[in-house]
């Protein structure tokens, strides 16, 4: 039957597909694929907008008849896709387009569902394995072939997601992109334990009590244009606040967390982007415009190089906790070393 692309928000290129997960305790769940294309001149002039890119997308009209390499992007935590000129990026060097919403997030969160809930990062493996296969298989309906090498691209929270999947699923891409991965807690190893100790009888009997967590919305203000930053972001699917942090999931988290300081064996180049510095107060500071306000990144750092054994770590002056949403100097920098990796790095997975 093929893929059933429908228009997607984002406007002119973009168009996105739900993809069937099943149901958990809460009931059905979805993922949403979104793919983009970029404008033709060649399309009929009468047709406008996402139109376009649909026509183009499901007859295959102005893709190239040969193997392309693509990338498929995860968000983070209390997210979702809305990063277009990272779409754009990628496609103006022939690489194929697509981002996930994963279960719960974004244009996949329904209203019986509890934002951002798992209890175990490894439900997540439904959803990056699904959209794989179905961006493959539309890349195999437009081109004629497979890709020819698939890097996974994923922010924050979704890039601990997507190192735990790589980790448990070699081969499966031939590059992890992590951009700003939260890999550790900030914090000694006394805290850690401490925190552990006291979810666990909360975890097993009432998995999703809200933890009474500070919340004070400076991420959020130093991206958001309805405060200090230049994004236009949806407030139910990108909060203030974000969603309330649940003990089940915490408890998921920090147990990715353990796996990553016992080490993985990522079987492929990994780069890590991280901005040079982190401004970690419970009060708001004109610095937070220029650096990390959610992890710490010397942690961070740190514990990327337990991923494997090809990591790449560049750090931004003046980066923000998503590099690619920093002021447009700075971002500048982080494509051209996204760009320069890439280009050496961003190869077809051996047979």
């Amino acid at each position: 039957m093929g893929i059933n692309w429908q228009p997607d928000h984002l406007g002119d290129g973009f168009a996105l597909t739900e993809l069937d997960l099943g149901a958990d305790d809460e009931g059905p769940c979805v993922a949403t694929l979104v793919a983009y294309t970029p404008p033709a001149v060649e399309t009929p002039p009468d047709l406008r907008g996402t139109a376009r890119a649909l026509l183009r997308r499901v007859s295959g009209r102005d893709e190239p008849k040969k193997p392309v390499q693509a990338v498929l992007y995860l968000h983070g935590w209390s997210d979702y896709f809305f990063q277009h000129e990272l779409a754009r990026f990628f496609s103006e060097r022939g690489i194929a387009f697509y981002a996930l919403d994963l279960r719960k997030y974004g244009r996949s969160l329904r209203s019986w569902q509890t934002p951002g809930y798992v209890t175990d990062l490894a439900e997540y493996d439904d959803d990056i394995t699904t959209a794989l296969d179905t961006l493959s298989e539309d890349i195999g309906t437009r081109t004629g072939a497979p890709p020819s090498g698939i890097s996974l691209m994923a922010h924050s929270t979704g890039a601990l997601v997507a190192a735990l999947w790589a980790h448990r699923f070699p081969g499966r891409v031939s590059s992890l992109i992590l951009n700003s991965p939260w890999l550790d807690i900030q914090g000694s190893a006394i805290l850690r334990t401490t925190t552990q100790g006291l979810l666990d009888p909360i975890t097993r009997f009432r998995p999703k009590a809200r933890l009474k967590l500070p919340e004070f919305g400076f991420y959020w203000r130093s991206i958001s244009n309805q405060a200090d930053g230049e994004w236009d972001l949806n407030g139910l699917w990108r909060p203030q606040f974000g969603f309330p942090i649940r003990a089940g999931w915490l408890t998921a988290v920090l147990t990715g967390h353990a796996q990553v300081r016992r080490g993985l064996s990522i079987d492929v180049p990994v780069l890590v982007l991280a901005s040079s510095r982190s401004t970690i107060s419970p009060v708001w500071n004109d610095s937070m415009l220029s650096s990390d306000s959610v992890l710490d990144v010397t942690v961070m750092t740190q514990r990327a190089l337990q991923l494997g054994p090809h990591v790449t770590v560049c750090r931004f002056d003046g980066a923000l906790h998503d590099t690619l949403l920093s002021s447009a100097p700075v971002r500048q920098k982080v494509y051209a070393e996204l760009g320069r990796w890439i280009g050496c790095y961003s190869v077809p997975a051996p047979a």
